[in-house]
């Protein structure tokens, strides 16, 4: 896994490569959002033949339907579906304006095909996951209880990944919001029943029954994040969760090195959450991400993991 050479690293050689690792890193994955938003626009063929872009703008699209069809509710206009056709480019437009949320639909994205990828190769179910057979068993009524509303919602992930859907509900709150602005700003004359239904739709929403509020309320029912960081183990969804609750990352900023091939990145998030070095080497083997690593890389301690991953965030 480490590559040879024949004089001995030192650590601040280590941290040097890593360093400069992390600096392209860092470029490629903070330029995602621009070059999605370009691609997204831009309606050739052959540029919107690549899945994830694709299914990002799918994604778009779906949501901008659900918002619209919130709006046509509440309209009083005689003819609502001319209106509502009239704003969809619009609407699809301004949400890919968020850069917040076109980075978590491309997260999410990536997220489910690279599920269905890992099973592909490996056979672990995207959806019965290991770690969510035993505690769909557990003794603890409440751990079981959860667990099954996890898998319940992994199973219509999966689904809604390969229909290019998303429920607004399942948006992180904050992201939420985002939409629902966006809706009002593209609203026009439309105003008073854009509020309307953003009002309707806040009072339907609960992020804690969410996917991911239900993943992150398991982890903390079964004492954190430790139990999940097993790839094989815990499936895609709950070990990047997991991931990103012990590295202090950002759970899309773990997606994107999940799915990006970049081994040193994902290595230094995963021993900044704690994890040894053949603990690590086996999930970038799960992961198909077994590019070599920096020798000397097994002497990087837990804290100065975390401390590159917070000054490459930082810009030092």
């Amino acid at each position: 896994m480490t590559a040879g050479n024949l004089a001995e690293p030192t650590l601040e050689s280590v941290e040097t490569l890593l360093r400069a690792e992390l600096a392209q890193s860092g470029t490629v994955l903070c330029a995602a959002a621009p070059v999605l938003r370009h691609l997204l626009a831009y309606e050739g063929d052959g540029l919107l033949s690549h899945e994830v872009v694709a299914r990002t703008r799918g994604l778009l699209a779906d949501l901008a339907g659900q918002l619209l069809d919130a709006l046509a509710e509440e309209m009083s206009a005689a003819d609502p579906v001319s209106f509502l056709a009239e704003h969809r480019d619009a609407l699809v437009k301004a949400l890919a304006d968020e850069p917040a949320l076109l980075a978590h639909l491309h997260a999410l994205a990536i997220e489910g095909g690279l599920a269905l990828r890992i099973e592909e190769r490996t056979g672990i179910d995207p959806v019965l996951c290991p770690l969510l057979r035993e505690l769909v068993g557990s003794r603890d009524d409440t751990v079981a209880g959860i667990a099954m509303a996890v898998l319940a919602a992994q199973a219509r992930f999966v689904l809604h990944h390969r229909g290019m859907m998303l429920p607004l509900s399942e948006l992180p709150s904050d992201l939420f919001r985002r939409a629902l602005d966006a809706l009002q700003r593209q609203a026009g004359t439309g105003g008073d029943a854009a509020a309307a239904a953003a009002q309707n739709l806040g009072k339907r929403f609960d992020e804690r029954r969410s996917r991911l509020g239900l993943i992150a309320q398991l982890l903390e029912r079964i004492g954190g994040p430790a139990p999940a960081l097993d790839v094989s183990h815990a499936g895609v969804a709950v070990f990047a969760t997991a991931l990103a609750q012990a590295s202090g990352q950002e759970r899309d900023f773990c997606l994107l090195s999940l799915a990006g091939g970049r081994a040193a990145h994902l290595a230094l998030q995963m021993r900044a959450a704690g994890l040894a070095q053949g603990e690590l080497e086996n999930q970038l083997l799960n992961l198909d991400a077994d590019a070599p690593l920096p020798r000397g890389f097994e002497a990087l301690s837990q804290d100065r993991a975390s401390r590159l991953l917070r000054d490459s965030q930082s810009g030092e």
